[in-house]
């Protein structure tokens, strides 16, 4: 082998290496910051038949299910809660310390982020409610009736002025070719 080719392979084992151990190193890291979704039932049984994918005790996790109806406690000398969440099957128990959101009641679908304790308790660490995709806070719903009537863009509850128009249009047009 001449000396420039002996350069060039030492050179690209380097840059081989180097790339391998930056890849390791992203991996390892990211390993410790995923928070893996579960429902109630993947939490008890795991993620298929053979519960190979069960989250083990200790595990960063997050949780989404439905809260159970009359499980909620809330201790009144501090900002501590207790809830079961359900989905189809078993229920699992989560323990959450802080301010829960507005939207967070009994029969609501919830997501809660956190370690598990037990298999069967999670210690939230953030609780998220869910509502459903058409949501609009008050707020906005009233700002955006008032700037989108005048222009005719279709309001938040469906058609525009102009659909409405068009559809009267094409219904009289219809009935005038039937005659």
């Amino acid at each position: 082998m001449t000396p420039r080719r002996k350069s060039r392979m030492t050179v690209i084992l380097f840059v081989l290496l180097g790339i391998s151990i930056a890849s390791a190193l992203v991996l390892y890291a990211l390993r410790q910051n995923i928070d893996l979704f579960y429902t109630p039932t993947e939490v008890v049984y795991g993620k298929n038949e053979d519960a190979t994918q069960k989250p083990s005790v200790g595990q960063r996790i997050r949780v989404g299910g439905m809260v159970v109806a009359g499980t909620v406690e809330r201790d009144p000398k501090s900002l501590k809660v207790k809830f079961d969440l359900n989905d189809i099957g078993p229920s699992i128990s989560v323990e959450y310390e802080g301010i829960l959101p507005d939207l967070f009641r009994e029969g609501q679908g919830i997501v809660a982020q956190g370690v598990l304790k037990t298999p069967t308790l999670l210690e939230a660490t953030e609780v998220l409610a869910k509502h459903d995709e058409n949501y609009v806070p008050p707020e906005l719903d009233a700002q955006m009736q008032k700037v989108h009537k005048p222009m005719g863009v279709a309001d938040l509850k469906g058609e525009s002025e102009r659909d409405r128009q068009e559809k009267a249009y094409q219904k009289t047009s219809m009935q005038e070719g039937q005659k």
